[in-house]
């Protein structure tokens, strides 16, 4: 419907403050279930969930188009990066205070009062965030609304396609995370007995390995181009799943999202970027709504048969005389996402091809990159290089240029 509806309007930021002030409007429900609808809470909860994420959804594909309108091609990659970095600092602030002060109130017996002002403050974010969308340049655009292929010549065409080839193995990757990444959080509070403060330190370590490292792979991706970060990250996302079935170790689970958030941060990054490269400039929103129905789908079919399977499979497996006794019966679950994911990077990561002129550069040499880089100085360098662009910007007098009449 979005990807329909901006081939028709002239401006887009109509279709995204619409679904971004739906989403801050979804938390008021949630805020005040458990007051009026107590016996109904659990599928309102879902519905309000959903309604968030199709809000967000709607706005997508205009977003997407216009980001491609304003960001330059040759620096897509660091901009995204900085993007995400200051994106992944508010979620482990936020992440933290939500977890201290949960944590807090739970002593209290006060937990809903926590949950309330994080719900109220996430609420409060989103108005704030449509606000500033609101204040975007729109330049103007020619685009062209989503038209249903013709089936004549239609599978030669995808085969063709690069569009195809990368939504394809990313809607695949996608469908075999699903089937563990939504009970990650069952698996550390309800089998691993990890307090509120344990999870939250558990998660926020992870953001702040993506944190650390997002300029990097902007960088690389700049340069060696976004599909070999994509390569080397989709490589090592399969055996993440399997590490968490080594120990419960709360340092071996921090280690292992140290990992997980290094590999999360080039894959994600590189992979949008890589996207903006094969959309044709006039069809992006098309595209993008193509793209995240696939991958929407996906995450959703991965979900479902990962929820049906952590209720049918049995505690105890026998395969080839080997038996297997799992510690927590989401184990097989887990396990069967990094098989899930080792067979679609095997199958298809491959056939995703660069499309932009970069610089060569193999597997092993951008591993040697990442291994020397130091999280920390690039940390230092860009905030010293953030406040030196600012003092170069500022009015030599600035009480001078604050005087009245100095118009």
């Amino acid at each position: 419907i979005s990807a329909w509806l901006a081939g028709f309007v002239s401006r887009r930021k109509p279709i995204i403050l619409a679904g971004v002030l739906i989403q801050a409007l979804t938390w008021l429900p949630i805020i005040w279930l458990p007051y009026f609808f107590p016996a109904q809470a659990i599928p309102i909860l879902i519905g309000c969930v959903a309604l968030y994420y199709a809000a967000g959804n709607f706005a997508t594909p205009a977003w997407n188009s216009l980001m491609g309108d304003l960001v330059p091609e040759r620096r897509r990659g660091r901009y995204f990066a900085r993007r995400t970095q200051l994106m992944s600092m508010t979620t482990f602030l936020s992440l933290v205070g939500a977890g201290l002060l949960l944590n807090y109130l739970e002593a209290t017996q006060m937990t809903w009062l926590g949950f309330n002002i994080a719900f109220s403050v996430a609420a409060f974010a989103r108005l704030y965030s449509a606000y500033q969308l609101a204040r975007m340049h729109e330049p103007k655009r020619v685009a062209q609304a989503l038209k249903l292929p013709q089936w004549r010549g239609l599978w030669p065409r995808l085969r063709s396609s690069d569009f195809a080839r990368f939504t394809g193995f990313f809607a695949l990757m996608n469908f075999s995370v699903a089937i563990a990444s939504p009970f990650f959080t069952v698996y550390m509070l309800r089998d691993l007995h990890f307090t509120y403060l344990e999870y939250m330190a558990s998660t926020g370590i992870s953001i702040l390995a993506q944190f650390m490292t997002l300029n990097m792979w902007g960088r690389f991706g700049d340069i060696f181009g976004h599909r070999r970060i994509m390569a080397l990250t989709g490589s090592l996302i399969p055996i993440l799943p399997a590490l968490w079935l080594v120990s419960p170790h709360f340092g071996y689970i921090l280690a292992i999202q140290i990992l997980g958030g290094l590999c999360w941060a080039g894959f994600s990054l590189s992979a949008g970027n890589f996207l903006y490269d094969i959309m044709p400039q006039d069809k992006r929103a098309a595209y993008v709504a193509v793209h995240n129905v696939l991958s929407s789908t996906a995450i959703f079919g991965g979900a479902l048969l990962g929820g049906y399977l952590s209720t049918v499979i049995p505690a105890t497996l026998t395969i080839f005389g080997l038996t297997l006794n799992w510690t927590s019966g989401l184990w097989g679950v887990i396990l069967l996402s990094s098989v899930a994911r080792a067979t679609v990077a095997l199958l298809f990561l491959g056939r995703v091809q660069e499309v932009r002129e970069v610089r060569a550069v193999s597997a092993g040499g951008l591993m040697i990159r990442v291994i020397r880089f130091n999280a920390l100085a690039e940390v230092a360098v860009e905030l010293l290089g953030r406040r030196r662009r600012r003092r170069r910007d500022r009015p030599a007098d600035t009480k001078l240029a604050a005087a009245p009449g100095a118009e």
